[in-house]
């Protein structure tokens, strides 16, 4: 078959630019001048041209993925990156929502007739939510307050005297304004009974009028997050709360701007269980003067001095009044929103990374594997799994407490590794894994067999989320019959086989390689989640005629229904023989063609080039090429010497620049390469299978199952993970753990510390450090965050029943206002 046939009869359709399929998407409801304006800051953030910008927003409104615009388009994206996409994807989201908040609230000035040019202008200037929300502070629609009641009373004329001259007596003032009216009821409306009242009054007026003022409460904001400081205190009567997870935050104090992201969302969830509580304030030095700073900047600000004059004293306690009853608490819970929300994005993103590292870790490949779910009183659950995954036999063996068939069980497996040729062991990572290794070691000495895959070998995997998978609707779909138990060792063997495959079928959040999962924005930790299994999946490509429904659901262009479309069909009408055979499937368009067609692979196909990652529209390019070099296709595809003699831009036309075709001839040297790195596994040392059997000094061989800010998680087999703290990853200065370690690998560490009461681990990967060495109290504090990380609020104990704070309340009200 020609290449030239592979193409839609229309071409001109399908070939079409996807900006000029976008022309014809419904367009945004924000207007011309704020969707320009949004090109704009995008471009100066992200540090591209305006045209790039539209380009890809253009793409987004229509549908198009960030796997397929970063892959295909890179002539009209100018070769933006993956990354640099999702930025502008997220950052999008952000800008559009401030717009469609500008135009609202210009909307609700305006309908209250108090809409100036000068107003509209600052509505205009302000560049983030916060910014805008202060503008409209004084506009915004609130329940009648103290200062309504003080103005219904006419008293504001009082507050404006008293403020633009201070050289009248306030008593005096505030005498003229004294009043009793009866209302029609009796009672008495707009009363002003004496002096104090009108003065109290005016303060409320004023305290109003200052607090709502934009430029002021910028000022002060910026103030306390340059100098404020974050302190936690242990709440009286809750120092043995949570075994002491928090001991670490019972008296602490840093730079509220300088605080990790992991001792945030410690501290926070200290406070929402009611076993710490916190302040935000300014150095003790600024905390003990006779005026308080930002007191005194309320003064300077509204023109206020003290200079003896009569009403000086008085308008100084209503700048004291405007800080501490109205400014304080407001902004301490704007700037602790700040830093959670800035802890939930580094923890999303923390969280984000490791899903990668994890999902494109290196696959095991076609082997026949043998899964155990270990287990004591219950049994361990053994599977055998075929090179394709396809489930084999299923049997559970006793060899542990209570029952202890060692020798039973032993036989059990020889048979099941006899009878299916098996070549790899895996084991779950849970209860009994180090047990169960043992007996898979024995195992291994009994097997003296070589298969064609060579000796058989053992690996323990990670088990997170297996039982999740379990007990879900798909595995009952996949094996009806099998008990959920045995559907685990199931997993266990698949993801050995192929992690990325086997993963993809358990929400990302159950997976477990984050930090204070429970605590973050669920919404934007799944939906940043999504777009990392997205990436990962399109960035190695799909099997379609081996793939499973939730795999294909991943894939650029396809959701549930497609993929369950796409194997009903497969299954009635045998494996896709060519790619666009994919558009006989129900309800898959051109246009899902499009977004789908080059992360799908058909690896004996018709056309060669479907095994590829060439997009079947860019199939008349290799046609070009094949024509000048004279050669068929087979002679072609994976010919790297033949390849690299050829110009790229001696193929570009009007649709494929020099992007593209580079992309082209590089799949063409390696067609469906795979960007994973080759298989290795670590080897748990003989003998240390328990916390008690670690010493000072050992170095051993682990996994990194986790990766923090504050370091990385290894597994070195004794059932409790090892912290590398960050200090201890590298001979030299590491700010982020992520440039050393992810998920998955295998290092060599070296045992600092193992404190046995605590039940943790001190690790280095210098294996030239001293062992034993002291460790300072902020390093300790990031061992202690573990024990905070791993818990849930759904596991934790309940919140304090005493009433909340002032603070805690606002805190609370805003988030709660956040998440709706």
């Amino acid at each position: 078959m020609s290449l030239r046939a592979m193409v839609p009869a229309d071409e001109a359709t399908f070939g079409k630019s996807v900006i000029d399929q976008m022309a014809a998407s419904p367009v945004s409801s924000l207007s011309d001048a704020a969707a320009q304006h949004i090109v704009q800051v995008l471009a100066a953030e992200l540090k591209i041209l305006p045209h790039q910008v539209s380009s890809t927003v253009a793409m987004l409104d229509g549908g198009a993925t960030v796997p397929f615009i970063a892959r295909y388009r890179k002539e009209a994206t100018g070769n933006l990156d993956d990354t640099t996409l999702r930025n502008l994807d997220e950052r999008l989201i952000y800008l559009r929502e401030l717009e469609a908040r500008r135009a609202a609230i210009l909307t609700s000035i305006e309908e209250q007739g108090k809409l100036t040019d000068a107003l509209r202008a600052a509505v205009g200037a302000a560049d983030t939510k916060q910014a805008l929300e202060d503008v409209y502070l004084p506009y915004k629609p609130k329940r009648r307050t103290k200062a309504d009641i003080a103005r219904e009373a006419g008293l504001e004329p009082l507050a404006d005297s008293l403020l633009a001259d201070p050289t009248r007596n306030p008593l005096e003032e505030a005498a003229k304004y004294v009043r009793v009216t009866s209302g029609t009821d009796g009672a008495d409306a707009g009363a002003v009974p004496d002096a104090k009242a009108a003065l109290e009054g005016a303060r409320d007026i004023l305290m109003q009028r200052f607090a709502e003022t934009a430029e002021l409460l910028a000022k002060l904001r910026a103030r306390l997050w340059e100098e404020g400081r974050l302190s936690s205190a242990v709440v009286p009567g809750k120092e043995l709360a949570e075994e002491e997870k928090f001991r670490d935050y019972y008296a602490s104090s840093e730079p509220i701007k300088n605080v990790p992201s992991h001792r945030a969302l410690a501290m926070f969830r200290g406070w929402h269980l009611g076993v710490l509580k916190l302040e935000l304030t300014l150095d003790e030095t600024a905390e003990a003067m006779a005026i308080h700073p930002c007191t005194a900047m309320i003064a300077t600000h509204v023109g206020i001095a003290e200079r003896g004059r009569p009403a000086d004293a008085w308008l100084m306690e209503v700048c004291r009044w405007t800080w501490k009853v109205k400014v304080h608490l407001q902004l301490t819970t704007e700037l602790l929103l700040r830093v959670r929300e800035a802890a939930e994005t580094e923890a999303i993103h923390v969280f984000a990374r490791n899903l990668h590292d994890l999902l494109l870790a290196a696959p095991a490949g076609p082997k026949v594997v043998l899964g155990i779910d270990p287990g004591i009183r219950t049994g361990c659950k053994v599977a055998v799994v075929d090179a394709t995954g396809k489930l084999l036999e299923t049997s559970t063996i006793y060899p542990h407490q209570p029952r202890n068939d060692w020798q039973g069980s032993l036989a059990t497996l020889r048979q099941l590794v006899d009878r299916h040729q098996v070549h790899l062991i895996a084991i779950g990572n849970g209860t009994a894994s180090r047990e169960t290794d043992k007996l898979a070691a024995e195992l291994m000495k009994l097997s003296t067999e070589t298969t064609s895959e060579g000796r058989l070998a053992k690996i323990v995997v990670s088990e997170a989320g297996a039982s999740v998978y379990s007990a879900s609707a798909l595995a009952a779909a996949e094996f009806p019959s099998l008990d959920v138990s045995l559907r685990g060792a199931v997993s266990i063997a698949r993801r050995l086989q192929d992690p990325l495959a086997e993963l993809v079928k358990i929400e990302p959040k159950s997976i477990g390689v984050g930090q204070y999962q429970h605590d973050v924005n669920q919404r934007a930790l799944a939906r940043s989640l999504d777009a990392t299994v997205e990436d990962c999946v399109n960035a190695v490509g799909v099997d379609v005629n081996t793939a499973s429904v939730p795999l294909l659901a991943r894939v650029s262009g396809l959701n549930q229904t497609l993929a369950k479309n796409i194997v009903e069909y497969r299954d009635a009408h045998g494996a896709f023989r060519d790619r666009r055979a994919l558009c006989n499937v129900p309800r898959l368009g051109e246009k899902t063609f499009e977004q789908a067609a080059g992360f799908l692979r058909i690896n004996d196909g018709d056309n060669p080039l479907d095994r590829s990652a060439v997009h079947p529209e860019a199939y008349p390019v290799v046609e070009r090429i094949l024509t000048q070099l004279g050669k068929p296709m087979q002679e072609l595809m994976g010919q790297r010497s033949l390849l690299q003699g050829l110009s790229a831009a001696d193929f570009i036309d009007e649709r494929f620049g020099l992007p593209t075709v580079r992309d082209i001839l590089v799949e063409l040297e390696k067609p469906g390469r795979d960007p994973r790195p080759i298989f290795k596994t670590a080897v748990f040392k003989d003998g240390v299978e328990a916390l008690s059997d670690l010493q000072p000094g050992m170095i051993l061989e682990g996994v990194v199952t986790n990766v923090a800010a504050f370091g990385a998680f290894v597994d070195v087999g004794v059932h409790q993970d090892g912290l590398v703290h960050v200090s201890a990853l590298a001979n030299r200065f590491v700010k982020d753990p992520h440039e050393v370690v992810k998920a998955g690998q295998v290092v060599k560490v070296k045992v600092l510390e193992i404190d046995s009461k605590r039940q943790r681990i001190s690790l280095t990967m210098r294996l030239d450090e001293a062992s034993a060495v002291p460790r300072s109290p902020r390093e300790t504090s990031h061992q202690a965050s573990k024990a905070v990380m791993s818990g849930s609020r759904s596991g934790s104990a309940a919140p304090s029943a005493q009433p909340m704070g002032a603070l805690a309340q606002a805190l609370a009200r805003a988030k709660a206002k956040q998440a709706g």
